[in-house]
């Protein structure tokens, strides 16, 4: 079968839900927007998807928590091994400082947020993902997006970043900027686990930096729905 032919088994006029089999294997076959009319439809090819050599060796695909009607998504770099484990994106100490985080500015992860990451699989030894396999994964996230219509992506850490936007400036250089993507506005934000490296709260510090940008988002997202 060619790869045109297999990329025009997706119209949606003759299949109301996108069979398995059908999905692309193959990283460099692209799954067209509008492949899945769900976010459960997602999670299932992705639990079993082989896009990338990172499906051989996964406990859970991770592919999201939090309301699908959320204003803000927060895109993360990779699962970890709690993540792999439970099959929940942010639920180690990262997630817990994320969760204080949103909390700070009066936001709540089950009714504002939607959380994600770049992959869907755990790399070994919670290595950084390989650009092979970001490009091989992006397509779902892409759909997540477009699924879930956020009106702000916040983007933790430079490898979130890079992945999304291609972007390879520095985190400390992009962070608390407003980017424009696709009609969205994005931010780039530290990872909460840097900030876990980095206690100190003084003037200028990651997490004083984080304190300011969060700020930003809270008055950026009161901004909108007014």
């Amino acid at each position: 079968m060619s790869d045109d032919k297999q990329l025009n088994l997706f119209d949606d006029s003759n299949f109301g839900e996108p069979a398995l089999e059908l999905i692309p294997k193959d990283a460099k076959i692209p799954i067209p927007p509008g492949t899945y009319q769900t976010i459960n439809q997602l999670a299932e090819h992705c639990q079993r998807c082989h896009r990338c050599g990172l499906g051989d060796t996964r406990t859970h695909a991770v592919v999201g928590r939090g309301n699908l009607q959320a204003p803000i998504m927060i895109v993360g770099e990779a699962p970890g091994q709690n993540e792999d484990e439970t099959g929940l994106p942010f639920v180690g100490k990262a997630g817990q400082l994320l969760e204080k985080i949103i909390a700070s500015v009066n936001l709540d992860t089950e009714r504002d947020v939607y959380i994600c990451n770049i992959i869907k699989c755990r790399p070994p030894n919670n290595r950084v993902p390989a650009p092979k396999e970001i490009e091989a994964c992006k397509p779902y996230l892409l759909e997540q997006i477009r699924l879930l219509n956020p009106k702000i992506i916040l983007l933790t850490g430079a490898t979130a970043v890079r992945g999304m936007l291609g972007d390879k400036r520095g985190i400390t250089t992009i962070r608390g900027t407003w980017i424009e993507w696709e009609g969205r506005l994005c931010m780039p934000i530290f990872h909460p686990s840097y900030l876990l490296y980095n206690p100190s709260r003084e003037p200028n510090s990651p997490k004083w930096l984080m304190w300011q940008d969060i700020q930003a988002v809270r008055a950026k997202l009161d901004e909108i729905r007014n």
